[in-house]
């Protein structure tokens, strides 16, 4: 059973949120010795939907063992503190480590926006989110505290995101969360507390070397499910942030993270996974920039002929391969490239043609988890989140400007969705060694632009251009939309 002080403060947490933490203060201590100092107390929530959702009885389970092969069971009890969401897998990674033997303390993170901060994020569902947690806590006496993170998020993560957008990249926030909040800026402030390790739902596997060589470094494997393998997330990590982490759901495959949550009888063993970036909540991005950046009017050229097709909002709505958004007739329509200093957006209907696809680009800001390049330079990577790893050759060589290093990487398969502003993570078999920033130069040309449409670009009253041309549109493509739209359309229907 939960101790009287353990329960206040856990509750404290829950109904009346503190100020974000600092490193200097120790979690929720004003608040509590405040509430305690008080004669008589009554709980009134603050928010009537956190009602709890089943019994607070620990469901007694038994766990096959190999299922808990992610958790350390063999060194309990460890006092682990675990990042819950209120979806499924970080649920279920609490329930493996509490079977595991661990003591466990959960942690959710509030990171959406101050409340005199003037926004439109009344729809983010976070209460239904501490909800949730709540009853998952409840069901095995597991403590819960909320922990502020609004102004780290904000410094750390949102406004880099709003930077790389004004300079025409495309920068991955999840990496970036990971980095710098959910394993930094939370690491911070639980410091004082004597965790032995952070956990979290991710779908990856950390190897810890054996009490006997403990100055080895820890390794990022590839977890047991490729489809959802989050390392890619994960890659821009340092060793010592990977050495105080555990993930228990890398050696388990969704379906039987799904089924477990049936076996717990989690409350939210239905829920759907959550999508899309967490501090936006149903707020859609592309609302998100036009409020921190706004909109400006642009052209969209035919990168192949120069012509005129249209106009757009703003060059930093669109991403290199990006082809929704455009309102093009005669598609599909893709994004090829992009002239920042002149808000233009070149687009191609060719852009899988054979002689325009991309093998070669470079990478900056560099980390690998051993401190160092990898001496081998025939390695596997992934240019996004998703089970594809491509064969690779990476070079080091230093920038001559600034003196940094930059890997310059081939690709034995073409791709054609290099955005610079994403992360290219490098990976020695099954582990992951580290990742870099994709930049904006590779083959030292990208899609070719032809002259005229160069030329038009750079032109300063654009208004002699006229209306835009009239784009033919073939009868192949006038089907090919047709059907595209017909699955849009049927996938819209089934969602409900």
């Amino acid at each position: 059973m939960l101790s009287r002080t353990t329960l206040i403060a856990s509750t404290l947490s829950l109904y009346f949120p503190h100020k974000p933490l600092r490193r200097s203060f120790p979690l929720a201590a004003p608040t509590l010795r405040r509430f305690l100092s008080l004669p008589s107390f009554k709980l009134l929530p603050r928010f009537p939907t956190l009602s709890p959702l089943c019994s607070t009885s620990a469901a007694a389970t038994t766990i096959e063992p190999r299922y808990l092969s992610c958790s350390l069971p063999e060194k309990k009890p460890l006092k682990v503190a675990v990042l819950l969401s209120g979806g499924v897998d970080s649920s279920v990674a609490l329930r493996l480590l509490h079977a595991a033997g661990h003591s466990c303390t959960a942690f959710y993170l509030k990171i959406w926006f101050q409340e005199d901060f003037e926004n439109f994020w009344s729809e983010c569902p976070w209460e239904e989110d501490l909800r949730y947690a709540k009853a998952v806590c409840d069901q095995v006496d597991v403590p819960l505290e909320v922990v502020h993170l609004t102004d780290e998020y904000w410094n750390n993560v949102v406004s880099y995101i709003i930077d790389e957008y004004r300079y025409g990249r495309t920068p991955n926030p999840d990496v970036l969360c990971n980095t710098r909040v959910k394993f930094g800026a939370f690491v911070d402030a639980i410091s004082g507390m004597a965790f032995d390790y952070i956990a979290s739902g991710h779908y990856a596997m950390v190897v810890h070397p054996n009490s006997d060589n403990k100055d080895e470094p820890s390794a990022l494997r590839l977890s047991q499910d490729m489809v959802k393998d989050q390392t890619y997330f994960l890659s821009h990590l340092s060793q010592s942030q990977l050495k105080g982490l555990i993930f228990p759901l890398g050696c388990i495959e969704k379906e039987e993270v799904r089924r477990l949550a049936k076996i717990f009888g989690l409350p939210n063993q239905d829920r759907k996974d959550s999508q899309g970036i967490c501090f936006l909540g149903k707020v859609k991005f592309s609302e998100f920039v036009a409020r921190h950046i706004g909109e400006e009017e642009g052209l969209i050229l035919e990168a192949e002929t120069g012509d005129f097709l249209g106009n757009h909002r703003g060059f930093w709505f669109y991403t290199i391969g990006q082809r929704q958004g455009l309102r093009l007739p005669g598609g599909p329509w893709y994004v090829v490239e992009k002239d920042v200093e002149n808000n233009v957006v070149f687009v191609s209907r060719n852009y899988f043609s054979v002689d325009k696809r991309r093998r070669q680009f470079r990478v900056g800001s560099l980390r690998f988890f051993s401190g160092s390049p990898p001496r081998i330079t025939q390695l596997q990577c992934k240019v996004r989140h998703g089970p594809k790893l491509y064969s690779c050759d990476l070079a080091i060589q230093v920038d001559g400007d600034d003196g940094h290093e930059i890997g310059v990487v081939k690709l034995y398969e073409d791709d054609q969705g290099l955005a610079a502003g994403q992360f290219a993570a490098f990976y020695q078999e099954s582990t992951c060694i580290g990742s870099g920033v994709i930049l904006e130069s590779w083959d030292d040309q990208g899609f070719p632009v032809c002259a005229k449409a160069l030329e038009i670009a750079k032109m300063k009253d654009k208004s002699k251009l006229g209306k835009p041309v009239k784009i033919k549109v073939a009868e192949q493509s006038k089907k090919e939309e047709e059907a595209i739209h017909h699955v849009c359309m049927r996938s819209k229907w089934m969602d409900f």
